[in-house]
């Protein structure tokens, strides 16, 4: 007597959110080689990743951090807000704890970088979908470290903020304005017609006075010291 009660391979349903076209069909490609994966859809912004959620009700969306218009992170509070039970896993070329939290804050389930696309990805396509939360351990640490430069901050003296601040060199004191308000390493290299590599030294260098571990600390430190008012007001 053959079998007659073959299993089922329960099949999770995808929704792709990326402006990279390219990306899409690599990512396109790769998950639906998988016996238990399917990608259901395609969006190019967090608008149409929004409408499309709605819509299609996907098993687990892969959610682009940074894109035109509305981030990934404020498409994901909003899928979340109207659908609890879609899984989110951000997929980012930025490993940056403040990203992380981000994204954690408005419900995703997990985070994984661009780079590391491949049998990470879908280990963790497969962990949000049964409900769990992926994180990479450098990840992990990286919020951890975070949370410590938080709490080391209450408290600080303002002054000794400052002191600290003006201990900087002059290239440091603007690749520190530039970072904080956001530039890539390569951007702050071009307008300081510096090389990539300089740029990352004196980086590493200010972070070091200043006793920073992640841009997201870096950010407060300005804001704070009111460094950044002229260039936000």
């Amino acid at each position: 007597m053959g079998r007659t009660d073959i299993e089922k391979v329960q099949v999770i349903r995808l929704l792709l959110v990326d402006d990279h076209t390219v990306l899409r069909a690599g990512l396109r490609s790769l998950l639906n080689a998988e016996d238990d994966m399917e990608v259901i859809g395609e969006a190019e912004s967090g608008q149409q990743a929004v409408d499309m959620a709605h819509a299609m009700q996907p098993d687990v969306v892969l959610m682009d951090v940074t894109m035109p218009g509305m981030s990934g992170v404020e498409a994901t509070c909003r899928i979340k807000e109207a659908d609890p039970e879609i899984h989110i896993l951000a997929l980012t070329m930025h490993d940056d704890a403040s990203y992380l939290r981000d994204i954690l804050g408005a419900g995703g389930a997990g985070y994984v970088l661009k780079e590391a696309a491949g049998d990470e990805l879908l280990s963790a396509i497969r962990a949000v979908y049964q409900g769990g939360t992926f994180l990479h351990p450098s990840h992990t640490k990286a919020l951890l470290e975070d949370i410590v430069d938080r709490n080391k901050d209450v408290g600080e003296p303002a002054d000794e903020k400052q002191a600290r601040y003006e201990s900087l060199s002059e290239r440091e004191a603007q690749v520190f304005k530039l970072v904080a308000l956001g530039y890539r390493n390569s951007e702050i290299a071009e307008m300081l017609h510096l090389s990539v590599k300089t740029v990352e030294t004196y980086k590493a260098r200010l972070m070091q006075k200043l006793g920073l571990r992640s841009r997201a600390a870096l950010v407060r430190y300005a804001l704070e010291l009111g460094i950044l008012e002229d260039e936000v007001a």
